[in-house]
């Protein structure tokens, strides 16, 4: 058991079982021994490694499809260019540089990067130091203006609850101590549950449902903005559209370890529910594709081969299947998907037409 899996025990000794959002929030987020505050996770050292540090094709394209969206929508000035957990600024230095040329769109930007660690805040200082970044704390506090925003592998790290269906109600999955006093998964009592009276529907006895609680705000705030302002959201991210099975998983070193083993030393994660993350922002257009299908709209092929010219061996083999990573349907292209959204006025982002 690891330090921060004995004082999780003994609050359980003390006052119960807790929930699985409990449980994610301490072992992600406890300030001095939770996972985003004692380690870099990302990279080939690290325990995942995200589409941005894959190639720069991706957060190339992503950033002329903000402005090119942008123009589309008659050069809002100014305006918030935002990142929610922006990781070590890695997309948003691709964003940047790929943007460098399109008219105003620098000299508009206000750059907010929305970070609650302090470790990472220092690495995107450093990468991001001459865009004058600006950080908040939570989405909330992004300025009232109009908000060109992108949020990749963020919402799957949020604290999620987890209920499975039993009659017409929902026994809800907690984290208590097993016999033998190391950590283990239980169920609640069942009983009816108000956000969950829908999916009775489309559910059986035995299904399991995902809620995001902690997504809720942060889409309210943002969509506040953009339908008062203007802008986009996109949002990328592995999941589907309406959640349905249990999708609660941990990684330590690239691969899957038990969530419960190591508490405070692996990433816990959750399938997003972009159903529920388009519902949560009320007043705008949602459009919905997969990643594959959005990159390759928006010419990761011409990109590729573009970018190819100059590479041999090596280089030019990882350039190819860093490519076919971010787009394939057995690698990221099915599994991650996009979201975008915009006022029903405006015009469809690149890519989601």
């Amino acid at each position: 058991m690891t330090p921060l899996g004995d004082l999780i025990a003994r609050r359980i000794a003390a006052a119960g079982p807790i929930t699985l959002a409990e449980y994610m929030a301490e072992c992600l987020l406890h300030p001095a021994l939770g996972y985003y505050t004692t380690r870099p996770p990302f990279g080939t050292a690290g325990d995942f490694t995200t589409a941005p540090e894959i190639s720069q094709m991706f957060g190339e394209l992503l950033g002329l499809c903000l402005a090119q969206h942008w123009l589309d929508c008659g050069a809002l000035a100014p305006f918030t260019l935002a990142e929610l957990g922006p990781g070590r600024g890695t997309l948003m230095a691709d964003v940047l540089r790929a943007t460098r040329t399109v008219p105003g769109f620098h000299a508009a930007a206000r750059l907010h990067l929305v970070e609650a660690s302090p470790a990472l805040r220092v690495e995107q200082a450093r990468r991001l130091a001459p865009h004058s970044p600006v950080w908040c704390e939570r989405a909330e506090d992004l300025p009232d203006a109009p908000l060109y925003l992108l949020a990749n592998e963020f919402f799957d790290a949020l604290p999620i609850r987890q209920f499975r269906r039993q009659g017409a109600g929902w026994a809800e999955t907690v984290i208590g101590l097993s016999p033998e006093g190391g950590l283990g998964l239980g169920l609640a009592p069942p009983a009816p549950l108000a956000a969950l009276a829908p999916r009775l529907a489309d559910t059986r006895d035995g299904d399991v449902v995902e809620l995001c609680p902690a997504a809720a705000p942060v889409m309210a705030s943002l969509a506040a903005r953009i339908a008062a302002h203007g802008g986009l959201a996109l949002i990328l991210d592995y999941g589907g559209w309406r959640s349905l099975g249990d999708t609660f998983q941990a990684l330590r070193a690239h691969q899957p370890v038990d969530p419960l083993a190591e508490p405070g030393r692996a990433d816990l994660t959750a399938h997003v529910d972009f159903q529920a993350l388009a519902q949560a922002a009320p007043g705008l257009q949602s459009r919905y594709t997969t990643q594959g299908a959005l990159l390759t709209r928006l010419g990761i092929a011409p990109r590729t081969r573009r970018l190819a010219q100059s590479l041999a061996g090596a280089a030019l083999d990882s350039h190819l299947a860093a490519a076919q990573r971010l787009t394939h349907p057995q690698e990221m292209g099915e599994l991650f998907k996009a979201l975008a959204l915009t006022r029903p006025q405006d015009p469809p982002p690149p890519g989601f037409a």
